[in-house]
Parts: structure tokens; C-alpha cells; sequence
């Protein structure tokens, strides 16, 4: 049995329309988050979970969490229903939300790991020496005794990372944990992420909108659009039926080099560079360097494929999300 078991998982809410001019009451709606979706996850896994605003991922996450009871379907994670003894089962999983905070506003934050010490119930030599092992880990030294109020995004999401592993949870959730964070910030939460992964074997499970975070984090991704589940494998995967362009910029030793390209392939210029743009399914890449390299001597060359969110916004419109 897989660690995370989720079978026709389903959660409407009702929300109430802006009141019309005339009528007393505002009229409802109901609006299905999740429509039965169905996955699993084994322990150790580190999984991207994606897809548009209001898809329905952050329903999901607090389902996973205890947070929320789902209307249809089943759940488990390390054979216990979250919403169910709620209590014993935060004890092993941890929560980050980009937006939100676990952490005291006033307060130095050894302050708050120390309460999340007496919360959680960690033994005074356990807690010790995982304060000092995530400390070392996110570079916390320095900061221990500053209110949260007074730290950096960047600083603020390290420190929020410490608390949610402060209790060496088996899962950990994060939500858009690099909202607003800085390139090197963002740098540093995932080198740090795939250390706690690897080190540990924790499982974490990630919803974000950067797709350099998925890239460089998950070996697994699965898309939810509309309350559904509409992909679940490997980006590459993903990434191949969407990769419909690509750009090639290429500067030869001649000034009029003799290209042979089918029509499909577009060719313009810059200057003393050839900027070539074709489909890799229509015309695939090893035939056009070929053809390249038939054409004469080349002195320079960029193979430029398509930027990631731009491949991520093509899936979307494709599946009208």
C-alpha cells in the first residue's frame, strides 16, 4: 500500500453571489473544487502538484492536512485519515503556505520553535539537535533571536521551513513556498529541500506556480485542472507534447552559407546571424543540425527551446483551464 492513498476525492463549497438590485437575499453557488480525484504517492517521494489558479490544489492540501473534510472519496497517509484524529496525525506531517505563518509576529523565533518544542511534545535532546541540524541547514544562527516582523521574505520562509521540520515530520506540504522570493533565496530553499529529502526521506508534496521550482525539485508532476486530475507522470513527459517551437541562432565562418531546410522552417537574420525557427515534431532536431552543419563551417550556435512557463501556459490553453 502507497504511503498517500486518495481515491474520488471530492469538496464543493457554496458561495453567495453579489446581491442583485431588487432582491433581498443574495443568490448561492456551488462550486466543486474537486470532482473524484484519484492518486498515489510512495514514501520518499518529492511530487509537483500543478495547475491553474482555483484548480483546486489548495483544497486538496488541506484535505491532506486534516484542515478540511472532503463531501465524497477516501484518504489516508501512512494508513490514517487526516480529518480524522486530527490530533495524532499533525504529529507527523508538517505544513508550509507561502501566505501564511505558523510562526509568532512579535516574538525571536527560537521563541517560537521552543513553543512548537512543548506542542509537539519533542524531548529537550531531540529538539537540540534538530534545531541545530536545521539551523546549520538553512543558516538560522543569526537570526534566532529576531521577531519574525524584522526578517526578510527570504528569512521568513527559511525560519517557517525550520518550525514545520522542527518535529521531524514523514510529509511535509508546501504551498507556494517561493512567492515573492528573491532568485538566490529560491536557490537556497531548493538545495535545501532536496538535502531534507535525500538525508531524511521525507516526502514532500509541492503546489507552486514556478515551474523552475518543479524543474529543478520533482521527479513526478501531476496537473490538476477543473477539480481533475489530467496528467500524472514525468515533466519531460509533460513537457514534450508542448514543446511545438524552438529557436536556433547560428553565425558561420562564410558570409552566405547555402541552407537546405524543408518549408516548415522559418529563416531570418540579425546581423551576420541566421535565426532559424522550427517545430521539433515536424522537423526534428538531429535532421536540422545536420542540415546545418551541411550548409558550411559554423563559428557559433544557440539552441534555444521554448521557456518553461511559456510551455506550461500552451497546456493550459490547450486544455482550456
Amino acid at each position: 500500500m502507497s504511503f498517500i492513498e486518495v481515491d474520488e476525492l471530492k469538496k464543493s463549497f457554496i458561495i453567495r453571489k453579489k446581491r442583485e438590485k431588487g432582491k433581498l437575499f443574495r443568490e448561492k453557488q456551488t462550486v466543486e473544487a474537486l470532482k473524484g480525484i484519484s492518486f498515489q504517492v510512495e514514501k520518499g517521494d518529492l511530487v509537483g502538484y500543478i495547475g491553474p489558479n482555483g484548480a483546486g490544489k489548495s483544497t486538496t492540501v488541506k484535505i491532506l492536512s486534516g484542515i478540511l473534510t472532503p463531501d465524497g472519496g477516501k484518504a489516508t497517509v501512512g494508513n490514517r485519515v487526516p480529518w480524522q484524529d486530527r490530533k495524532e496525525y499533525v504529529k507527523h506531517i508538517g505544513v508550509v503556505f507561502g501566505q501564511r505563518s505558523q510562526l509568532w509576529w512579535d516574538v525571536p523565533i527560537i521563541d517560537s520553535f521552543s513553543l512548537l518544542k512543548d506542542i509537539y511534545r519533542i524531548s529537550a535532546n531531540d529538539y537540540e539537535s534538530r534545531l541545530k541540524e536545521l539551523s546549520d541547514a538553512l543558516q538560522l544562527d543569526e537570526l534566532m533571536r529576531t521577531p519574525l516582523r524584522l526578517l526578510s521574505l527570504g528569512q521568513r520562509m527559511r525560519a517557517e521551513l525550520c518550525g514545520s521540520l522542527i518535529h521531524r515530520p514523514e510529509l511535509l506540504f508546501l504551498d507556494e513556498p517561493t512567492i515573492g522570493l528573491d532568485a538566490v533565496s529560491k536557490l537556497a530553499l531548493r538545495d535545501f529541500l532536496k538535502w531534507e529529502n535525500r538525508e531524511f526521506g521525507t516526502t514532500v508534496m509541492l503546489t507552486t506556480h514556478d515551474m523552475e521550482d518543479i524543474a529543478a525539485l520533482c521527479s513526478r508532476v501531476m496537473v490538476l485542472g477543473h477539480g481533475k486530475k489530467l496528467f500524472d507522470g514525468k515533466l519531460p513527459d509533460l513537457l514534450e507534447k508542448f514543446d511545438t517551437i524552438r529557436t536556433v541562432s547560428v553565425k558561420y565562418e562564410t558570409e552566405d552559407p547555402v541552407l537546405d531546410m524543408p518549408e516548415s522552417v522559418k529563416t531570418g537574420r540579425n546581423g551576420d546571424e541566421i535565426v532559424i525557427t522550427y517545430s521539433p515534431k515536424e522537423f526534428p532536431t538531429p535532421e536540422l543540425l545536420k542540415a546545418l552543419q551541411n550548409a558550411g563551417k559554423i563559428r557559433e550556435m544557440t539552441l534555444q527551446p521554448e521557456n518553461i512557463d511559456h510551455l506550461i501556459a500552451s497546456m493550459y490553453k490547450e486544455m482550456d483551464l
